[in-house]
């Protein structure tokens, strides 16, 4: 999607970090952006710094684990902008840190409910609205370097769960769009700057209520050096405008990604010998 100026985005998560930075971006070239978060302040922090720096913006303060939110703040961006071209399902929240059987039940319904279902509900939600216009546009979901692959003596289960997810809802999304005119990305970000470890202080009333984790601050350092917001901005306006699917932030982990399918060829090839084995029986 090549011509973005005066087209309207919608980006979950917009608040803070990696969201912030997609939205500044987006706006920086000529969209209008609608920004969506459960962070009031800094939420509208954001809209004036875009209105200030001559974009559109508007703030809605929405819980992306709520569908008739997604949905309220959709009409909200079609109300202001008129049609939506970009979708950026981004929001998302850490559960570093703790093994798997001691995770509370209410903690997955957070983390899956957020990760999971903030990304469903923004697919029902904004891609009709895309598609009744005719006019192509482009889906982007936030997943992680971390949807890819386990890194060892993090305890990331059930973070990286929800985002193993988010990268199989976006292969089938553009599957299913495939001739539409609509694209598909699917950001996979490793180290970026952000307070993605702190994020437990976001977490709703209905879910619990904020709270802090320390089992995941060790993020806070090994994320100390990593990309920008804006930086991670940059790349997925590249992706959009050459319709990328997946979008990578850094090289290194590859290695990561090559080890696991390479497990995952040699569990075949096990497989194929045992069929030959049981043909010449």
């Amino acid at each position: 999607m090549k011509d973005l100026k005066a087209k309207t985005a919608i980006v979950t998560g917009a608040a803070s970090g990696i969201g912030s930075g997609i939205a500044q971006t987006l706006a920086e070239a000529g969209m209008n952006v609608a920004l969506l978060d459960i962070q009031e302040r800094a939420l509208d922090d954001l809209r004036r710094q875009i209105e200030t720096r001559g974009g559109k913006a508007i703030a809605v303060t929405a819980d992306v684990s709520d569908a008739q939110a997604v949905a309220a703040a959709a009409r909200r961006a079609e109300e202001a902008f008129g049609r939506i071209h970009v979708a950026v399902n981004n929001a998302g929240v850490a559960m570093h840190g703790t093994p798997l059987e001691e995770i509370a039940l209410g903690d997955w319904d957070w983390v899956i409910g957020v990760n999971i279902f903030g990304v469903i509900h923004g697919i029902r939600t904004f891609v009709p609205m895309i598609r009744k216009h005719g006019e192509g546009g482009h889906v982007v979901n936030t997943a992680s370097i971390g949807g890819l692959q386990m890194r060892p003596g993090w305890n990331t289960g059930a973070y990286s769960m929800t985002k193993y997810a988010v990268v199989a809802l976006s292969e089938a999304l553009e599957q299913e769009l495939a001739g539409s005119g609509i694209g598909v990305s699917v950001l996979c970000p490793a180290s970026v700057r952000t307070a993605i470890y702190d994020s437990a202080k976001n977490r709703p009333a209905r879910l619990g209520g904020p709270f802090r984790r320390e089992q995941q601050h060790f993020l806070k350092d090994t994320i100390a050096d990593g990309l920008t917001p804006l930086q991670v901005g940059e790349r997925v306006l590249r992706a959009i405008r050459d319709d990328e699917f997946f979008v990578f932030t850094h090289s290194e982990p590859r290695q990561l990604i090559e080890a696991r399918h390479r497990r995952i060829m040699e569990a075949f090839d096990r497989i194929a010998e045992i069929e030959r084995e049981e043909r010449t029986c």
